[in-house]
């Protein structure tokens, strides 16, 4: 599995790489914030809401500490799509956070 430190993806973001993130924590954890720009997907309901996801781009998923994002990315990677792990997650997160309410 592929894996990016939340350092690298700050940095990603910072020099306005176009990034898609998804972050696969309940929609009450990322109601305290998420990163600028993620996508929310709780985990339990990724097998219904992959087909939104395009095969052709890559995804950086994200959730709390890496677990919940490590399983994801092995589901979606098996079913063909192009992910990496979020390391450390939003606990390792130092950037901007974007709150749900902004």
């Amino acid at each position: 599995m592929k894996v990016i430190s939340t350092q690298e993806l700050q940095t990603l973001l910072e020099l306005g790489k176009q990034v898609n993130i998804i972050d696969v924590r309940e929609a009450s954890e990322v109601a305290g914030g998420k990163i600028p720009g993620a996508v929310n997907m709780p985990l339990g309901l990724l097998e219904f809401k992959m087909n939104e996801l395009d095969k052709s781009e890559e995804y950086y998923v994200n959730c709390q500490a890496g677990g919940r994002s490590g399983s994801a990315c092995k589901f979606l990677d098996y079913q063909g799509y192009k992910v990496i792990n979020v390391e450390g997650g939003m606990n390792a997160w130092a950037g901007d956070i974007e709150r749900i309410d902004d």
